[in-house]
């Protein structure tokens, strides 16, 4: 990838190829069933507190001289930064130059804990090590460390004077609580890299503070000059922040930056693009999508519900009083680290809704998404959005699919009955006025229909619905069309279309990226447009279909979207979502988000 990287790529330095005999856009054989694990973007295997079905989906300023790297070793590479050198590797079964662990941050340990991210603390023992993961943010009651701001990067091998390559920053998902950007090789996100050579671009995947240590609320944060609201966004920030200064050490063009996520990482994604009033300076990117952007009711930093998570969380370490703040700073981890778990499992079942997420701060966050997209206070130049048709029924509680009542500890027992259904919807709206409720009663009928849907008649489908929209479809919409160019939007619907269902075609390497028939067509639809879209802003540009596909149709001048079907792909309008978005931007102050 980088100067230096001769010997290791083979004669003359060319990218060693898949060999001739391996077809088109395929893989090479050693890679047909590599496992699908999940290390970031989908990770099955997190144990959120959440619905089972969303526990099993949940699953990332000027640039100096370019000091490229350089090789230390056939297959090591060596990037020398102006705070140390790092050495990365090189993957000849993927053709991929990578580094998988660079501090982009000083470790937010001490007084820095809750507080924005510093500076990264120069290297003075050699040449740091790159070759190896790191570790999560600290989450649930043993995973992670608060030594976590760290970032890995990819991408195919790259030398001096060859042009700078786009650029995809990745926040990973885990609904702000857990989860990590750590990858392995192969990489997460590789299918779309490799769906096509036309398309060459680097990844990075970085880490971000989670739970209580990347998202605490309250008065005393807003007092103490050492503390900061939404250091996890702060991080991802500063990430961004680093790529501008950094990336064009590795191949990457900082003046053609994408940010990516999926789930809590799409969250993440929307946060960026309405950061400090669509007004961020430097720019740090220019396009955005996000998938399934999970983004949960979100109130001012010292509203009732926000303090009462800062209160509740201080009282379980054992802080109180007036520097009940100072004494969070210096409780032990582990201590922090149960607090803060027993209020992400205070709420779940019977609100459908998180403690854990982004506040409005008035300074990076400055109002709500539905008002500020409304205004068009976005950074981005181009946006695309995804949702899954029944994503929202990841995260409603299961009893009302059944027939009986289905108790869960801790929570009301639900059922299939209308008197379930207006439970949990009171519980999950209790600030919407009567008039407005039935307002949702209209749009969501007993029994209705909604786009790629043509009829449902269940409680657990209609409640899906509504949270879909409200925590997913909408947030998708309106950061899309929001965009100052160009804005595109598109629904997944392949059973079962649940929440992360959608990661199958591009996360992780597996067979069908190299089977031939209906889905191979899908996977280079669909991972294709991601992959046009990071390249170029236009997921048509670079289309890895014939022409005889349909392909991505622009929101703004259509009003259709794309979507991802058992057949292959379409083009549908969405006056439906575009009527039920429309009501709900009008009574956002009652949700609130």
């Amino acid at each position: 990838m980088w100067e230096g990287h001769r010997a290791a790529n083979g004669v003359g330095g060319a990218p060693i190829a898949v060999p001739p005999t391996t077809p088109k856009n395929a893989l090479p054989k050693s890679l047909e069933f590599a496992s699908l694990d999940a290390t970031h973007l989908s990770n099955p295997h997190l144990e959120l507190t959440l619905y089972p079905s969303a526990m099993k989906f949940l699953w990332g300023i000027q640039a100096l001289a370019a000091v490229l790297p350089t090789s230390l070793a056939q297959g090591t590479l060596l990037a020398e930064l102006d705070y140390g050198s790092f050495s990365g590797a090189y993957s000849a079964d993927y053709n991929i130059s990578y580094w998988q662990r660079i501090p982009f941050a000083a470790p937010p340990l001490g007084e820095n804990r809750f507080r924005a991210p510093q500076p990264p603390v120069p290297l003075t023992n050699g040449t740091y090590n790159s070759t190896q993961p790191y570790d999560f943010c600290t989450q649930r009651t043993t995973n992670g460390t608060e030594d976590c701001l760290y970032l890995g990067l990819y991408g195919r091998p790259w030398t001096k004077g060859q042009p700078l390559k786009p650029v995809v920053v990745v926040y990973h998902g885990g609904a702000f609580i857990q989860g990590g950007g750590s990858f392995t090789i192969p990489p997460s996100a590789y299918p779309i890299l490799n769906v096509s050579a036309e398309n060459d671009f680097v990844v990075v995947y970085t880490n971000y503070r989670l739970n209580a240590f990347g998202f605490l609320p309250g008065k005393e944060v807003a007092e103490d000059p050492h503390s900061d609201f939404n250091v996890g966004l702060l991080d991802q920030q500063f990430a961004l922040h680093w790529v501008q200064k950094h990336i064009c050490h590795f191949g990457g063009d900082p003046a053609n930056v994408t940010i990516w996520g999926q789930s809590a990482g799409a969250g993440s994604v929307v946060a960026q693009t309405i950061a400090n009033g669509g007004e961020t300076e430097p720019k740090l990117f220019s396009k955005a999508l996000a998938s399934s952007p999970f983004w949960p009711k979100t109130y001012w930093y010292d509203a009732p519900e926000a303090q009462s998570v800062y209160d509740t969380f201080a009282s379980q370490a054992g802080c109180f009083g007036p520097d009940s703040l100072h004494c969070l700073k210096h409780t032990d981890l582990q201590t922090l680290r149960e607090a803060a778990l027993y209020v992400s499992g205070s709420h779940t079942y019977n609100l459908s809704s998180y403690t854990w997420a982004p506040v409005i701060d008035g300074d990076f966050l400055r109002e709500p998404l539905s008002q500020a997209t409304k205004e068009g206070k976005v950074n981005q130049d181009d946006g695309f959005g995804m949702y899954n048709l029944h994503e929202g029924e990841n995260f409603i509680p299961p009893g009302l699919d059944r027939s009986s009542d289905y108790a869960v500890e801790g929570s009301p027992a639900y059922n299939s009955s209308m008197a379930s259904f207006e439970d949990w919807l009171h519980g999950y709206l209790p600030f919407m006025s009567a008039r407005n409720l039935k307002q949702v009663r209209r749009l969501y009928p007993s029994a209705g229909s909604a786009e790629e849907l043509p009829v449902y008649n269940s409680t657990y489908v209609r409640a899906g619905l509504i949270y879909r929209d409200t925590v997913l479809a909408c947030p998708a919409l309106w950061m899309a069309e929001a965009s100052r160019k160009h804005a595109y939007l598109g629904e997944y619907t392949i059973d079962p279309a649940t929440h992360g269902a959608d990661t199958y075609w591009w996360n992780r390497v597996n067979a069908v990226q190299q089977t031939p028939g209906l889905d191979h067509v899908i996977y280079e639809g669909y991972a294709g447009a991601f992959a046009s879209f990071f390249q170029t802003g236009d997921p048509n540009a670079n289309k890895a279909t014939n022409a005889s596909v349909p392909g991505v149709p622009e929101l703004c001048e259509t009003h259709e979207q794309f979507v991802i079907e058992e057949s292959g792909f379409d083009n549908v309008g969405i006056s439906q979502l575009e009527k039920r978005c429309a009501f709900w931007r009008s009574v956002a102050q009652e949700v609130p988000f």
